[in-house]
């Protein structure tokens, strides 16, 4: 069985969002993992608080999946949740949503500078039902720090929860953008049981159109990972503008 994912960082919902959608359609991917995606219904909102509303009417996945983390209020008056979202052309058979953070999903975090470090992330999980039997798809935003190889409490404890989370499963699927880099102690604890797909190749997974701090430009913090029993078929991420964040996109085999 061939799948094609593609993750990738919408950018506070969408920023670039008539630049999104063609780049999404035009990829078709059966998996699409997105991050900082907003599920805003008020219809007098941008498009980009509206991001779930919007890819459900403008793109073709019979399947998806919003995670909240929290209720936008410095952005949308309260009136939208923001989190991650799955896009799947398989179908979503289980979900489940895991917080690395204490106190899981907020009504009361604000997303303003100084205040990053506390917001709420999770670790999103849908099972999908296809040909060769269950695979889990793992979708996150991880714990922010500016230093990405600072092992922080918080970060041990986010791949605590994702080496819980993906125990015992057979086809493990797992993206997004971890805000840590491939060193980071918490993420090389990943990868003793999950093969890092574009390990060693990427010098920034960040779109330098759209970032002042030249640090950027040597961060690769989107990653996706996959069981050792996945065969990676090809494997790309172009350096296009949609998005202060470059896409990841994968596809494998699965037999």
């Amino acid at each position: 069985m061939i799948i094609k994912v593609v993750s990738l960082n919408l950018w506070h919902g969408g920023a670039l969002f008539d630049d999104i959608l063609p780049f999404l359609a035009e990829q078709d991917a059966d998996i699409v993992l997105l991050q900082e995606v907003f599920n805003g219904e008020d219809r007098e909102l941008p498009a980009q608080r509206r991001s779930m509303q919007i890819l459900r009417e403008k793109l073709n996945y019979p399947y998806d999946d919003f995670a909240a983390a929290f209720r936008d209020f410095d952005h949308t008056n309260g009136k939208a949740q923001r989190g991650d979202a799955i896009l799947s052309k398989l179908p979503i058979t289980a979900r489940n949503n895991v917080f690395f953070s204490e106190g899981g999903y907020s009504e009361t975090y604000r997303d303003v500078p100084g205040n990053y470090a506390n917001c709420p992330r999770e670790l999103e999980h849908v099972t999908l039902q296809t040909e060769v039997g269950k695979i889990d798809i793992f979708n996150l935003q991880g714990i922010w720090d500016m230093d990405g190889d600072n092992d922080s409490p918080a970060r041990q404890k986010m791949s605590e929860t994702i080496l819980r989370e993906i125990a015992d499963k057979k086809y493990v699927i797992l993206g997004g953008d971890t805000n840590a880099r491939p060193t980071n102690p918490a993420i090389l604890r990943i990868e003793k049981e999950l093969k890092n797909v574009f390990a060693g190749e990427l010098t920034s997974t960040f779109n330098m159109r759209r970032k002042t701090n030249p640090g950027y430009a040597t961060s690769v913090v989107d990653m996706v990972l996959v069981s050792p029993n996945i065969t990676v078929l090809e494997k790309s991420c172009p350096d296009i503008d949609v998005s202060d964040h470059l896409p990841l996109i994968a596809t494998f085999e699965l037999s």
